[in-house]
């Protein structure tokens, strides 16, 4: 049973980076396409950024583009957000997801369907760390 813990959240200011950590453990993360999503007070979960599977293709919202960049690292069963030139907006409880992908097709409908979430995450991401908060704030 695969199992994620996100971790790397903090204080930081505006202009400054982070970066987030989901580490893998019970399963194989290679197997796995992972997002990342986030949920401010009184809003709904949105969808930040994804990455494949099969060719580390990536996915990001509108909103990060450019600013964040989403990695993994097989050898060690982790995945990261790199998140820079943060804003208050950023503001959130971060939590990285994943879903079972093995091929490119499955792979990249999984990740356009992490950028389209606006609300409610998809239920086809079945697994799910405990979240990491990221405060922006001078």
């Amino acid at each position: 049973q695969l199992q994620l813990v996100e971790s790397g959240g903090g204080l930081v200011q505006p202009g400054g980076s982070l970066r987030l950590s989901c580490a893998a453990s019970g399963d194989n993360l290679d197997y796995f396409t992972v997002g990342w999503f986030r949920q401010a007070p009184g809003k709904g979960r949105e969808g930040v950024s994804c990455i494949s599977s099969s060719d580390s293709s990536s996915w990001h919202t509108d909103s990060v583009k450019g600013r964040f960049t989403i990695s993994r690292e097989n050898g060690k069963n982790t995945a990261y957000l790199q998140m820079d030139s943060l804003k208050a907006e950023d503001t959130a409880v971060y939590y990285c997801a994943a879903a079972r992908a093995l091929t490119q097709e499955r792979n990249h409908l999984l990740c356009d369907m992490v950028v389209a979430t606006a609300g409610q995450a998809p239920g086809e991401y079945e697994w799910w760390g405990q979240g990491t908060q990221v405060t922006v704030s001078s």
